[in-house]
C-alpha cells in the first residue's frame, strides 16, 4: 500500500510539471517556426541499425538546408561522400570511387522528403495531411526540451518502405534535433540526430552547385 501511496504521489507531481502538450498546440508551434524559418546548418550523426546482423553502423557529418528546396549533406567520416538535392534533382557524389551519381526525382519527390528535410521548415498542418501525428510525450534530449511525436504514413506507398517516424522537437526552436525512421516489415531502422544547430544564417548559392572536381564518372541509374 506504501508503495502504491508513493508511486501515486510521483505520478502526480509529475503531472503537474510536465505540460501536457498536443498535437494541435505542436502543430499551432511548428507553424510559428516555418514561417520564420530560412537556412539551417547542423552537425549530423546518422546510424544504421539492422536488425538481422544486430548491427549498428554510424556516419558522422554536416547538413546545410535552405527554403528553396535546397539541401546539401556532406558525410566525413568513416567514407567521405556528399549528397546534394536542388529542386528535383539529386546528386550523390563519392569521391573515393570518382563518381557522382545523378537522380531525377521526379514522381519520388514525396518520397525523397520524407527522408530529409522533415520538420525544416515545414508546416505543422502540412505534417497532418500526411500522416497521423501522435504525441508520445516530453523526452529530454542533449539538455533540450523536446516533444517526441510520432508520424504514422498516410501514403500506402510510404508506408510499404516506411512504417512510422518518431521525431524530436525542440521546444525552443520547434525544430527537430532527431528523427528515427522504423523500416516496414523488419526491425531495422535508421536515424538522423542533429546537433550544434544554427537557424537562419547566410548560405551562399555556392554551397549548392553540384560543382564536381574533374575526371568524375557520372550516371543516371535508373530508379
Amino acid at each position: 500500500m506504501a508503495l502504491a501511496l508513493l508511486a501515486g504521489a510521483f505520478a502526480a507531481a509529475a503531472a503537474q510539471t510536465s505540460p501536457h502538450w498536443t498535437v494541435d498546440a505542436v502543430v499551432e508551434q511548428m507553424d510559428r517556426a516555418a514561417a520564420g524559418f530560412r537556412t539551417l546548418t547542423a552537425d549530423l550523426e546518422h546510424s544504421k541499425y539492422t536488425d538481422v546482423v544486430k548491427d549498428t553502423s554510424v556516419e558522422t557529418g554536416r547538413i546545410f538546408v535552405r527554403r528553396d528546396e535546397k539541401m546539401r549533406i556532406e558525410i566525413l567520416k568513416p567514407d567521405p561522400r556528399t549528397i546534394l538535392r536542388s529542386g528535383d534533382t539529386l546528386f550523390v557524389f563519392t569521391p573515393k570511387i570518382k563518381r557522382v551519381e545523378e537522380y531525377d526525382l521526379g514522381k519520388s519527390r514525396a518520397m525523397v522528403d520524407q527522408y530529409v528535410l522533415l520538420g525544416f521548415g515545414t508546416r505543422g498542418e502540412d505534417l497532418k495531411k500526411s500522416y497521423l501525428l501522435t504525441v508520445l510525450g516530453e523526452a529530454p534530449l542533449d539538455n533540450r526540451k523536446t516533444v517526441l511525436l510520432e508520424l504514422t504514413p498516410k501514403s500506402e506507398k510510404v508506408r510499404s518502405q516506411i512504417s512510422k517516424i518518431q521525431m524530436w522537437v525542440d521546444q525552443t526552436s520547434w525544430i527537430p534535433v532527431q528523427q528515427k525512421f522504423f523500416e516496414t516489415g523488419s526491425g531495422d531502422y535508421f536515424i538522423f540526430h542533429y546537433t550544434n544547430l544554427v537557424l537562419n544564417s547566410k548560405i551562399g548559392n555556392g554551397r549548392f552547385k553540384p560543382d564536381w572536381p574533374k575526371g568524375v564518372t557520372r550516371i543516371k541509374p535508373r530508379g
